[in-house]
This record gives C-alpha cells, structure tokens and sequence, in this order.
C-alpha cells in the first residue's frame, strides 16, 4: 500500500522529453511541472531524485504505455525498466499506471483552454503526466 504522507509524482516517460506532475499535499489534485530532458537516464534519475526531495514525493507514478489491445509492447517495457532504474535511484515507492489515452485527453483540454495545437508542444509531456496522475490520485480517492 502506498503512504499517503507527502506528495505523488506522475512521471510521463519519452525518450526526449518526460512529462512531470506533482500532487498538492491532501493527494487530491495533479499540478503540472516543467518537462525534464530524457535524453540523459543517468541525469533524468538525478533530476527526479532531486524533485522528491524538495518536494516530498513518496510515491512515483510512471506512465506504463501499453498497446490499445492491452499488449505489452516495447515501450511498455523501456518504462518498466525505468520504473525499476527509478525506484532504485530514489528508494521511493514507484507504481506503473496505464497511461492509453493521457495525452490525446492533455491535448484535448489544453485545446478547450484554447491553446493552439502548434503551442502545445512544449507542455503537452507535463500536461500528460498529469491526467495520468489525476487519474491515480481519483483511483485512489475512491478506494478509501
């Protein structure tokens, strides 16, 4: 069971760019941080390591992009493997959540907030990150 002191991060995990939210101290809502390089494992570890600890986070949600059909494919994996490298680096609790679907609905909102399709680019990874851990914090809301 996750402990629910401190906060949670979503982790929305690409080879270029990786997504981040934070979740205010009651675990109600996700807030979306600035995108981290994912070019660097080494570096994104450190960087995500050094979140935890200005921020408090206990738990790490990571993004598990599995197929549409439910398959696990490569990328699923290359996150797994992540989620591992990163459970290790920060001794925090690290939990994979399906992530189908998180950034067409990050999209979908940022463009009923208006923002063109072109603009989105430079925040849609964070924005991501966090419908996926809303999405974890409402699961856990309704389990209590």
């Amino acid at each position: 069971m996750t402990d629910l002191k401190g906060r949670a991060c979503g982790v929305d995990y690409g080879k270029v760019r990786v997504g981040v939210a934070v979740s205010d101290e009651l675990f109600s809502m996700a807030h979306p941080r600035p995108a981290l390089d994912g070019t660097n494992r080494k570096a994104l570890l450190a960087a995500l390591c050094t979140l935890a600890e200005t921020e408090g986070i206990t738990t790490f949600v990571v993004g598990y992009p599995v197929e549409m059909g439910g398959a696990v494919g490569p990328a699923a994996e290359r996150a797994e493997r992540f989620a591992d490298a990163l459970a290790a680096a920060s001794n925090k609790t690290v939990e994979l959540l399906d992530e189908r679907m998180t950034t067409v609905e990050a999209s979908r909102r940022m463009s009923e907030a208006g923002k063109k399709k072109r603009a989105q680019q430079s925040s849609i990874d964070s924005a991501a990150a966090a419908v996926l851990l809303q999405a974890w914090l409402d699961m856990r809301g309704r389990r209590k």
